[in-house]
């Protein structure tokens, strides 16, 4: 059969057309075009070489129309925290370009979302738009109350970032406490005496490694009157004029137990400009091992969260979930990396 219009040029094939030359119905023809398992494979196989071979194209906005979905995922970022911290963050860029890879290995597209104050009602308005067939969050932020509320109605949702007890929103993360409380007690091994958090333990992962951080010094029976927290915002800027204005003080101390790779290496860089050594003065020890951090200088000890391991984890939960599957938070292992930073390859 050859498809012709009246100047005699090929006319696109219809579904109809296409039916009729494998001796199906269209509905067959629209279930092996889809992949539908319903549909033996060798009449699939035979059905999409005759699509092809009679130049047939489905028309995807249609079949979605049909079907009520979008064949796209929404990744959002909520900075309710920390409105200036620019999506160019290193941590944010691998997570994105793994889950883009995890979520376009699927045949879905990304739709990326910073949201920043005034937050309003962000989630449920992107929910209720239909853009996208399931929501992706990186980063809990302030934002607990309304992952909790919309969970309760909407399924396909899960949440980079620290589990909580009774909620109601899928979570995948790093254990953010052991991590944290391997890296304090690594320093304490190595001699040091009075280890600096620098951090903000307001936000839900950051909280749980300061708690990490504050088990370690109960377990060396530290007097938790020793814990120091300097309170650091998430960008490199604001860090280093944090940890400036600490040394600037003469506050004594010889660790730092950074909540992210990112303000770890401006710690390093206002403690050097201080005219103090890394780690010779002042250990430094970070957490998420983002690619930059083995080529500061000095390398940088760190807690490594397995991004990757985590991008694919979400993916699957998500595409569990939009199946129907109440699919549970998952836990991802830390891993202490040690480099320079923390002065133990000069003790070796």
């Amino acid at each position: 059969m050859i498809l012709k219009s009246k100047g005699g040029h090929r006319a696109p094939a219809k579904m109809a057309d296409i039916a009729t030359l494998a001796g199906v119905s269209p509905s067959t023809v629209s279930r092996a075009l889809a992949g539908s398992p319903l549909v033996a494979k060798k009449k699939r196989d035979e059905i999409l070489r005759l699509a092809r071979e009679a130049g047939y194209v489905v028309n995807t906005t249609a079949r979605n129309l049909r079907l009520k979905r979008t064949e796209t995922i929404s990744v959002v970022i909520p900075l309710a925290h920390e409105a200036s911290q620019p999506l160019t963050d290193p941590f944010f860029v691998e997570m994105l370009g793994y889950l883009a890879d995890a979520i376009t290995q699927r045949g879905y597209g990304v739709l990326l979302q910073k949201i920043v104050p005034p937050m309003g009602d962000w989630l449920p308005t992107l929910v209720a738009s239909g853009r996208s067939d399931g929501v992706i969050v990186i980063g809990q932020s302030t934002e607990h109350r309304v992952l909790e509320e919309v969970a309760g109605y909407y399924r396909p949702l899960v949440v980079w970032g620290a589990p909580a007890a009774h909620q109601n929103y899928c979570t995948v993360g790093t254990d953010n406490a052991a991590g944290a409380m391997r890296a304090v007690e690594h320093l304490l091994r190595l001699g040091r005496q009075r280890i600096v958090f620098f951090g903000d333990p307001s936000l839900p992962e950051i909280g749980l490694r300061y708690e990490g951080y504050l088990a370690a010094l109960e377990n060396a029976r530290r007097p938790l009157e020793a814990a120091n927290i300097v309170p650091a915002h998430l960008t490199a800027d604001t860090a280093y004029t944090a940890m400036s204005e600490l040394l600037a003080r003469k506050v004594p101390f010889d660790a730092v137990f950074a909540a992210s790779d990112l303000i770890a290496i401006s710690a390093i860089q206002a403690i050097t400009a201080a005219g103090k050594s890394v780690p010779n003065d002042i250990a430094v020890v970070g957490f998420d091992d983002i690619a930059l951090a083995a080529h500061s200088n000095p390398a940088l000890t760190t807690v490594r969260q397995d991004l990757e391991r985590g991008a694919h984890t979400i993916v699957d939960l998500m595409f569990r979930r939009l199946g129907g599957e109440d699919a549970p938070s998952a836990t991802l292992s830390a891993e202490l990396i040690v480099r320079e930073s923390c002065g133990a390859k000069l003790r070796c």
